[in-house]
């Protein structure tokens, strides 16, 4: 995980996106809706939370969120292009102001090349995109459940949350 982020609570980034009018929409493949489930955890949630989508097949990734075929047969579905991808091309969907994603291997089987733990998170918004590459260790829920609060605790940054919350 950030190694900077506490365990951010929904209902703290639910304050700052509506305080903040941003919205946000999901891009997931090693969290299978993780995330989603926690933007949507608190009543009001529409107010930021636009949707999501779990592309967990590359195939989805293409039609889907546009990440190119060329690019995900080059780099892997699990590298730091496709999840950058993966972010722009939700935001650009569903026309919100920060595009979230995930993707990875949760194991307990690697995904060659990629190892077990590998996970890239990313958050595009009006400034470009922000990628960070994670080593995770656990049983696959557990790398599941940590990826999604890793981007969650991205999100946080990204929005002026303080360092360090827990």
């Amino acid at each position: 995980m950030l190694s900077v982020i506490g365990q951010i609570t929904d209902d703290q980034i639910a304050e700052l996106l509506k305080k903040r009018h941003q919205t946000v929409a999901s891009a997931e493949s090693v969290t299978g809706g993780l995330v989603a489930e926690r933007l949507t955890n608190i009543s009001g949630s529409s107010e930021y939370f636009m949707g999501g989508i779990v592309a967990y097949h590359s195939r989805i990734k293409v039609q889907e969120l546009q990440v190119p075929g060329a690019l995900i047969a080059k780099e892997g579905a699990v590298s730091s292009k496709v999840a950058e991808a993966m972010a722009e091309g939700i935001r650009r969907r569903f026309k919100t102001t920060i595009g979230l994603a995930t993707t990875g291997v949760a194991g307990p089987l690697p995904a060659p090349p990629a190892p077990v733990g590998l996970v890239y998170i990313a958050l595009a918004d009006e400034g470009g995109v922000d990628v960070r590459e994670l080593h995770l260790q656990g049983t696959r829920q557990q790398i599941r459940e940590k990826a999604a609060q890793s981007v969650l605790g991205l999100l946080w940054l990204n929005l002026g949350g303080e360092q360090g919350v827990s």
